[in-house]
């Protein structure tokens, strides 16, 4: 509630002006309030201050559809001299409302005031820094903030209980995160003298909305540790994608435990981030289970297992789930369609997945989006079919993007098609000079003929362009800590035992006659130069730590932000017949389930 600053002239004590005005308790339609309004004009009562006040409150703040905050602010424009209460009941009202942004307006005009009458008080401020954190208007919010420590507020009895000291940090940290400088928003939440649930799910979904997801666990760990604070329903929901990010299995069942020890109530939002993290950290057998034990279930849970199953290449199982989905009386969305493409471009459905398409646009009436055409080009891309693939891409309403023409791009590569590569690579090149991915690619497609000129004259143009390629990155959980590992990489506290353990799978491998591919090394250099090289692919290092740090009945995990080369496919089946292990690789684009010298893709991806 607002407080009163200004009295009628014939009152000499504080009173809320609905005292003097019950009229407008008894107010019930937008008509019987501009007879009201029209009273108060031709009595002359609406130029006392506490009669335009309640009819401002009136129109601000009334439930809809008696709400009008357009009529209130042309009534508070006509007021001389407008009081607190109707600056503070407008700058609420607007701050819960679609437009914040007049809130901040309506408080400069407030500060502008010479009178002390109009000063903004303890009632003012909770509503204003709302605002701000509803526009990300971080400046401003600590604009904001000083002035209230500015009038002696920040110790108000008022303001400690509705905004506390607890929630102007939080305040802060959530503009830091909305504006997108996460390292701002950990130094005031490292700052915070106390830190409630809230405070923590700012900070743990603000890194993980900015990609830095080892940080988003970290901070969730110690969170645990933290006295007197748990975690709740939007902090589970929070994590739960970073879990899925790095593959972290372990943390994602506590994360489901605690959920069901806790009674929190695993809805469709819920039971979909959940669904999404096992298929993701590669336990898609638990995804289903999941999904099957909803009671809740929308079209959105349904998108989830069924996605999960695609990237797995369990694409007959996804069509099943995807007939099951529309038996149950819930149309497929676009969404949904992308899930199924991805599971038909996964196994080489291509009669089956150019039906589904057909049936969208045709039966379901659904407009192709951009990603629709990414999965189809992909579709056609892998099964050799290039020509089709870019006549495709060519029929497109959009401008294709980035990600189909790189799934054009590698099928090129994939089948030794420069012509076609060529073109798609210079439609890259123009929309992103500085791209690394477009050169490499090109590049191995002429290392691949032995046309070395056209080699140097692509990495030359790499580097006048200052283009950078995403380095290799691959990482393993185990014991619920995560482990990082790039190309080659020393930094590890157990790399004397990694390497050791890579030179006994390389003399393992020679013993069984399998020599590696080095024909995927796109480098003049020696053969045994080329070897090593492929040695130390970090998938390889991430599955010899998994070998050394687990025992036998352990799955190993590994996810790797590139797509998984020949070699190290070829490798990883050798490694799980030979070691007698179950290995689950996620790349870039699906997972590999190696188990007894086989892969799950049957060497198709």
């Amino acid at each position: 509630m607002n407080s009163t600053v200004l009295q009628p002239t014939t009152t000499t004590h504080a009173s809320h002006p609905s005292t003097f005005f019950p009229d407008f308790k008894h107010c019930k339609t937008k008509q019987h309030l501009t007879q009201l309004h029209a009273k108060l004009i031709k009595t002359g009562r609406i130029r006392d201050p506490l009669a335009a006040a309640e009819l401002i409150r009136f129109c601000a703040l009334s439930n809809p559809p008696h709400q009008d905050l357009q009529y209130a602010l042309k009534v508070f424009d006509q007021m001389p001299q407008p009081n607190c209460f109707s600056f503070n009941t407008l700058i609420r009202a607007f701050s819960d409302s679609n437009d914040p942004l007049q809130s901040l307006i309506l408080f400069t005009h407030m500060t502008q005031y010479d009178d002390v009458l109009v000063k903004p008080n303890k009632y003012t401020f909770p509503s204003v820094l709302k605002a701000c954190v509803k526009l990300g208007c971080l400046k401003q919010g600590k604009q904001v903030h000083g002035l209230l420590l500015k009038y002696g507020l920040d110790n108000d009895g008022f303001v400690s209980d509705v905004m506390g000291e607890v929630v102007l940090w939080n305040v802060m940290v959530d503009g830091y995160v909305r504006v997108g400088d996460v390292g701002n928003a950990r130094r005031v939440f490292d700052e915070m003298p106390q830190r409630s649930v809230v405070s923590w799910n700012s900070m743990i979904s603000g890194y993980a909305q900015h990609g830095l997801f080892v940080e988003a666990l970290e901070l969730f760990r110690e969170m645990q540790r933290e006295c007197g604070v748990a975690p709740n329903y939007v902090t589970l929901v929070s994590v739960l994608p970073a879990v899925s990010r790095l593959g972290a299995l372990e943390i994602g069942r506590w994360v489901h435990f605690y959920a069901g020890r806790n009674r929190v109530k695993v809805d469709s939002v819920l039971g979909s981030a959940l669904i999404d993290m096992y298929s993701k950290c590669g336990s898609i057998d638990e995804a289903v289970q999941l999904f099957d034990s909803l009671l809740e279930k929308n079209v959105i849970t349904w998108n989830s297992v069924i996605n999960g199953l695609a990237i797995h290449g369990r694409a007959n199982e996804a069509l099943c789930y995807f007939e099951k989905m529309q038996e149950s009386g819930i149309s497929p969305s676009d969404v949904t369609y992308i899930s199924v493409l991805t599971a038909c471009s996964h196994a080489g459905l291509v009669d089956k997945g150019l039906s589904i398409f057909n049936k969208m646009v045709q039966t379901d009436g659904l407009t192709p989006r951009i990603e629709h055409y990414g999965c189809m080009v992909d579709l056609l891309g892998r099964a050799g079919r290039l020509q089709e693939a870019e006549e495709l891409m060519l029929k497109m309403l959009d401008e294709p993007d980035d990600v189909v023409l790189k799934a054009l791009l590698g099928a090129c590569k994939k089948h030794g098609n420069i012509e076609i590569g060529e073109r798609v690579a210079k439609r890259l090149l123009e929309k992103d000079p500085k791209d690394g991915a477009p050169y490499v690619a090109l590049s191995n497609m002429y290392a691949s003929l032995a046309d070395w000129d056209g080699v140097m004259d692509t990495r030359l143009m790499m580097r006048q362009k200052e283009a950078k390629k995403d380095p290799g990155c691959s990482w393993i959980e185990v014991n619920g800590a995560i482990h990082e590992f790039v190309v080659a990489d020393e930094s590890h506290a157990k790399t004397n035992d990694i390497y050791m353990m890579l030179d006994e799978i390389k003399e393992k491998l020679r013993l069984v006659g399998y020599k590696p591919d080095t024909s995927q090394v796109h480098l003049r250099m020696d053969d045994r130069d080329k070897e090593s090289a492929l040695q130390h692919h970090s998938e390889k290092i991430a599955v010899a730590f998994g070998l050394i740090s687990t025992t036998r009945e352990t799955t190993i995990r590994v996810v790797k932000n590139l797509r998984i080369c020949d070699d190290c496919h070829s490798t990883i089946k050798l490694v799980s017949r030979l070691y007698g292990r179950r290995i689950v690789v996620r790349d870039r684009k699906r997972f590999h389930h190696f188990e007894n010298g086989s892969c799950s893709c049957m060497d198709y991806w």
